[in-house]
C-alpha cells in the first residue's frame, strides 16, 4: 500500500490523481496535519509519497527509522510537481516509485543511490527477486563501496544463478592462488582464491535446498525439527538456503511436520505417492512402499521438489532416521532465465520501462549488432554481449537459448515487439528442447505498425491484417494467397518487409491485387524509420502510390474500402455509428481490461 501525504490544495489534487491512476494501491492521508499523516502512513503503508519538502519529511520520520529493509520507501514531490526525490529505501522501492510517478504526474525522478547512478547492480537487493538473502548485511555498505571503487570483491553463494551482470572487479566463482574458505548454501568449503578477494567478501544464501521429510503418524514437531537441524548441520549447509520442506501428500496434515516447517518459515510441498515411487533414490525401502505406496519419502520428495524448482538436482544428504521420522536434503541447480525483449521502433521514450528492467536484469544480451548499439548505455557493467549481423537470426535464437539453458540470465533483443516478425518465434522453437531448464519471459514492445499508425492517423481503427512481403522463407505463392484473402475480406493491410534491393517487385504486385478490390482513392500510408530522427510519413492513395519510395525501413499501410483521408490523416472508421440516444443495455465497446 502506498500512503500519500499532502498539506496543500496542489498536493491533495496530485494525491487524488495517484489514487485514480493506481486503484487499490493508494491510501490518502490528506485530512490530518502533516506530521500526524506521515507517522500514520509510516505505520500502515509499504511506501510513502510525501508532497512536502524533503527536510520537513525527514525531520518527522527520522525518529521512526529502524532498518532500510523493513522501513517504508519514501519519495518526496515538490509543490511544482517537477521532481520526485527518492529519500528513503532507494533499492527497496523508492527508486522505482520515483520513476512510476513520472507516468502520472510528469515529474522527473531524482535518484541518488550510487549503484543506480553508475548502473551497477545494487548488492542489497542482488538476487532478491529469486529469494536471495544476505548472510552478513553489516558489510553491505563497505562491500558496495568497494565495488564502486574498483576494488576486488567476492560474492559467495551467487555463482551459477541467473543474476544480473556485475563489473569485472567482482567475482562470484573461485579464483586461483591462495587457499581460503568459500561458502555456498552456507557450506564452508576449502577453495583456491586469491587473498585480495577476502577483504571485501559478501555471502548470499540462495534458495537452493529442499528438505525431504517422512514420518510416522503423530510425530512431534520437536523430533522433526531436531532431525532436520541434525541433517543440515551434518551437510554443513545453512537453514536460510532451504526453499521448502517436501513430503508425501499422505502427510499433508501431519501436525508435527507442518509445525516444524512453520517455525523455520518454510513452505511445505507435497506429492502423490505414485509420483515419488518413480524417483530413483539410493536408499529405497520395501517396508515404506508397503505402508505409503512409495519406497522412499524423504529422499524422493527432496529430489522431486528440487527438480521441480530447478533444472536438475542432487542429493547432498541421504536419508537420516530418528525414532519416528526421516529427513534428507537435495540441492537444486536453478533454471536459467530467457527474456525476449522488444525494444520498440527506435525512440528511447518508446522503450518500455519493463524492457529497460529486463536489460538491466540480464548478464548476457544477444541481438543484432545495430540493436545492441541502440541500448548499450542501459546495460550494466560486466554484461556479456553476443551480437551478430543481418541474416543470422537463427544463430542468435539458438545462442540465447543455449546461454539460458546453462543457467544464465539472458536478454534476447529485437526491434518493435519481439513476437511480431522477430526473434520470439525462433527462440521458442529452439527452447522446446529445454523445457524445465529455462524460464521464458516475453517483454512486449511497441511495434513498427503501431508507431506508424500513430503518425499517419488511425489506419488500424478496424479489422486489419499484417503480411510480410519477404519471400526468403515463405513462397510468393503463399504470400499472394494471403494478400488476396485480405483483399477479399476488406481488411486494412499492413505490409512488413515491403521492398529491398533484391526484392523490388513484390510490393507493386501486392498493391495491384488490393486495387482489384478497393477504390482508387483508398488511402495508403507509408512511414520510414518511425520514431527515429529521420522519420518520414506519407499519406497518398492506391492510385498514386509509388513503390519506388519504399525500402526495408518502411512500413506500408493500405486502407479498407471504408478507409478515408480526413484533414490529411489516414482514418479507418470503427464500423458503427455513435448514438447518444438511450437504448437497451448492450455489451460495452471498451470492456474493462481490453487491449487493442
Amino acid at each position: 500500500m502506498i500512503g500519500v501525504v499532502a498539506a496543500t490544495a496542489g498536493g491533495r489534487g496530485a494525491a487524488a490523481a495517484l489514487a485514480a491512476a493506481w486503484p487499490g494501491e493508494v491510501r490518502e492521508f490528506t485530512d490530518l496535519k502533516a506530521g500526524e499523516a506521515l507517522r500514520a502512513a509510516w505505520e500502515t503503508c509499504d511506501a510513502i509519497v510525501s508532497f512536502l519538502a524533503v527536510g520537513a519529511t525527514v525531520r518527522v520520520l527520522a525518529p521512526l527509522l529502524a532498518h532500510k529493509t523493513s522501513d517504508p520507501a519514501v519519495v518526496c514531490v515538490d509543490e511544482g510537481m517537477r521532481f520526485a526525490v527518492a529519500v528513503l529505501g532507494g533499492h527497496h522501492g523508492a527508486n522505482l516509485l520515483a520513476r512510476r510517478l513520472t507516468g502520472v504526474l510528469g515529474t522527473e525522478p531524482v535518484v541518488t543511490t550510487a549503484s543506480d547512478r553508475t548502473n551497477v547492480a545494487p548488492l542489497d537487493s542482488y538476487g532478491a527477486d529469486i529469494g536471495f538473502t544476505v548472510h552478513n548485511p553489516e558489510l553491505l555498505a563497505h562491500v558496495g563501496a568497494a565495488v564502486l571503487s574498483g576494488e576486488p570483491v567476492a560474492l559467495e553463494g551467487a555463482d551459477d544463478w541467473p543474476l544480473p551482470a556485475l563489473p569485472p572487479n567482482v567475482r562470484t566463482d573461485t579464483g586461483e592462488a591462495a587457499t581460503g574458505i568459500f561458502v555456498t548454501d552456507g557450506a564452508e568449503i576449502v577453495c583456491m582464491c586469491h587473498e585480495s578477494w577476502f577483504g571485501n567478501r559478501l555471502v548470499y544464501r540462495p534458495p537452493s535446498l529442499v528438505v525431504g521429510v517422512g514420518s510416522a503418524r503423530g510425530v512431534s514437531a520437536e523430533e522433526v525439527g531436531d532431525l532436520i537441524d541434525l541433517v543440515l548441520g551434518g551437510a554443513a549447509v545453512a537453514p536460510e538456503s532451504v526453499r521448502a520442506l517436501a513430503t508425501v501428500d499422505l502427510k499433508a496434515d501431519e501436525e508435527g511436520i507442518l509445525r516444524a516447517a512453520e517455525e523455520r518459515g518454510w513452505e511445505v510441498v507435497t506429492f502423490p505417492a505414485e509420483v515419488l515411487a518413480g524417483v530413483e533414490v539410493p536408499n529405497p525401502s520395501e517396508v515404506v512402499r508397503a505402508e505409503v505406496g512409495t519406497p522412499s519419502v524423504a529422499e524422493a520428495a527432496a529430489l522431486h521438489a528440487a527438480r521441480s524448482f530447478g533444472r536438475s538436482a542432487e542429493l547432498i544428504a541421504e536419508k537420516h532416521r530418528s525414532a519416528n521420522a526421516t529427513a534428507a536434503v537435495a540441492r537444486l541447480r536453478p533454471r536459467g532465465r530467457l527474456s525476449i525483449v522488444g525494444l520498440g521502433p527506435g525512440a528511447r521514450d518508446l522503450l518500455t520501462p519493463r524492457a529497460e528492467e529486463a536489460l538491466r536484469r540480464a548478464s548476457v544480451v544477444v541481438g543484432l549488432d545495430q540493436y545492441v548499439d541502440q541500448v548499450r548505455d542501459l546495460l550494466r557493467p560486466g554484461t556479456r554481449i553476443l551480437s551478430s549481423g543481418l541474416g543470422q537470426e537463427e544463430e542468435r535464437a539458438r545462442t540465447a537459448v543455449e546461454e539460458a539453458a546453462a543457467g544464465r540470465a539472458v536478454a534476447l533483443i529485437g526491434s518493435g515487439d519481439a513476437g511480431v516478425y522477430a526473434m520470439a518465434s525462433p527462440a521458442l522453437e529452439f527452447a522446446t528442447g529445454e523445457i524445465g531448464a529455462i524460464d521464458v519471459d516475453g517483454v512486449p514492445g511497441i511495434t513498427a505498425a503501431v508507431a506508424a499508425s500513430g503518425l499517419l492517423g488511425a489506419p488500424l481503427g478496424h479489422d486489419h491484417a499484417y503480411i510480410s512481403l519477404s519471400d526468403l522463407h515463405t513462397p510468393w505463392e503463399v504470400i499472394e494467397r494471403r494478400v488476396r484473402a485480405a483483399a477479399e475480406g476488406d481488411f486494412t493491410v499492413c505490409f512488413y518487409n515491403p521492398r529491398s534491393r533484391a526484392r523490388d517487385w513484390q510490393l507493386g504486385a501486392a498493391l495491384r491485387i488490393l486495387a482489384e478490390h478497393r477504390p482508387a482513392g483508398t488511402p495508403v500510408g507509408f512511414v520510414r524509420n518511425a520514431s527515429r530522427p529521420d522519420e518520414t510519413a506519407t499519406v497518398t492513395t492506391l492510385a498514386e502510390v509509388d513503390p519506388g519510395e519504399v525500402d526495408m525501413y518502411t512500413v506500408v499501410l493500405v486502407g479498407s474500402s471504408r478507409s478515408r483521408t480526413v484533414a490529411g490523416r489516414f482514418v479507418t472508421p470503427r464500423g458503427y455509428r455513435w448514438s447518444f440516444e438511450k437504448s437497451a443495455p448492450s455489451e460495452p465497446d471498451e470492456p474493462a481490461g481490453a487491449s487493442r
